[in-house]
């Protein structure tokens, strides 16, 4: 009996992922837990196990950089002794609708694994044929198009209407639009509809002056792309910020550092203590101690959370993910340090599960290694504070009313106004100066 593979849904909420790579072809022995192909999500990418054992009968959609949707067919498995008959049905059944809405496929590292779904191919093809129907008479009319294929048209000004699709049941993919702009002229969304419509397009949409690409790159937006713009304009748009700069002078944590590492170096495992893993572990108290800036914003109520879960941003190739370091208060700075550059070297490579970025109810952002002294950060939702981190550079400071030089560093708070007084977030700010200048303070 035939096993069908879909597109698995890896997040609360997620309607897509990228299919970028099968690892298996078809005609191919698979086993219970081989890797079949590798998903991206908006932030991260992820193993898909077979979960029976068999051969690979049929690839029903290749790896592209088009976005499928969750629950779309992908593949077929069969018996190891099953013939290759069966699958004419799918052939069929795929031509007639480009999705299927039926049960998710497992997904390595994803926290509540889905299960397999096992139809005959004869249960399959009447489950296909109601969906087709319905289709037809639901969408009627409408322009069927990969999301990929819609935005390079629309950032081309291709109008969708003027393209022949290739994909199943006529669908409009990349490889359409891409042949379009080839073309000597191409009919464009304005011509279309009026002469009156032909504005000119403006920001990153317009199209280089004289209709040549030839000196510019365009480069699709990956899904982790798409998923940050998206919700920093959401941040941006609907939460009111509000920004808290303190300066801290570090002269006694550099010194205090500096004699930990000895020790660290020594200590097995070994470690090594970042300043910022002074600034996570200073932040986590300094939260107990004002756990109002712990907390989110709903209409109906603020949500404070009773544990301290910090993300820590993370800068990536294909864009920024925070994962979440949990119970940071409980932990001492060896463990913190561990854990951080774990989960930093995760981030990296594309290896972090969804429970180890979800969540958190505080961010720390360092931009201190590029240089920079000072920045104002956006805030990740639903958290209600966000912290900048600077550099630690030499600066004049007055000690005893005489002049000196101290190590500094400038922290700025961006924080939600609708939970977070400027009150509040003062007396967070002070007690993690004061936590950061003196940090004999952090180890009692």
């Amino acid at each position: 009996m035939a096993t069908e593979i879909l597109m698995p849904s890896l997040a609360a909420g997620m309607e897509e992922a990228t299919l970028m790579r099968w690892l298996k072809h078809e005609g191919d022995a698979v086993a219970k837990g081989d890797v079949l192909a590798e998903i991206e999500t908006d932030k991260a990418l992820m193993e898909m196990e077979s979960e029976v054992d068999g051969k690979l009968g049929q690839i029903l959609v290749p790896a592209s950089p088009d976005a499928v949707q969750v629950g779309t067919l992908i593949a077929v498995v069969l018996d190891e002794e099953e013939s290759t008959s069966v699958l004419d049905s799918y052939q069929t059944a795929q031509a007639a609708t480009p999705q299927s809405n039926s049960v998710d496929y497992s997904v390595s590292q994803c926290p509540e694994p889905s299960t397999t779904t096992v139809q005959s191919s004869e249960q399959h093809s009447a489950s296909l044929s109601q969906t087709s129907q319905a289709q037809s008479s639901d969408n009627a009319g409408r322009i069927f198009a990969s999301p990929l294929a819609r935005r390079l048209a629309d950032q081309a000004g291709i109008a969708l209407s003027s393209l022949t699709g290739s994909g199943p049941r006529g669908r409009i993919v990349r490889l359409d639009v891409e042949r379009a702009l080839q073309q000597p002229h191409a009919v464009t969304a304005a011509e279309t509809t009026s002469p009156d419509a032909t504005t000119s397009q403006s920001g990153a949409d317009a199209r280089p002056q004289g209709g040549t690409d030839a000196n510019v790159e365009r480069i699709p937006n990956s899904g982790m792309r798409k998923t940050i713009a998206r919700r920093l304009c959401e941040s941006k748009q609907t939460v009111p910020h509000f920004y808290l700069t303190v300066d801290c002078r570090l002269d006694e944590l550099l010194e205090l550092r500096s004699k930990l590492n000895v020790n660290g170096s020594q200590a097995k495992p070994a470690y090594k203590l970042s300043v910022n893993d002074f600034i996570v572990f200073a932040a986590a108290r300094a939260l107990r101690r004002v756990p109002e800036v712990n907390a989110s914003w709903t209409e109906s109520e603020v949500i404070r959370y009773l544990d301290v879960d910090i993300s820590v941003a993370v800068a990536t190739e294909s864009g920024l993910i925070t994962p979440v370091v949990r119970e940071v208060d409980r932990k001492g700075l060896a463990e913190i340090t561990t854990e951080v550059r774990s989960l930093a070297k995760r981030a990296r490579t594309g290896k972090l599960s969804p429970s180890e970025y979800h969540g958190g109810g505080f961010t720390i952002s360092n931009l201190g290694m590029y240089g920079i002294r000072e920045f104002s950060a956006i805030i990740n939702p639903p958290q209600s504070a966000i912290l900048a981190v600077g550099a630690v550079e030499k600066r004049p400071v007055v000690v005893d009313e005489k002049l000196a030089i101290g190590s500094m560093m400038t922290l700025t708070l961006s924080a939600d106004h609708r939970v977070v007084d400027g009150s509040v977030g003062a007396r967070f700010l002070a007690e993690l100066k004061s936590l950061l200048e003196e940090p004999i303070n952090l180890l009692v």
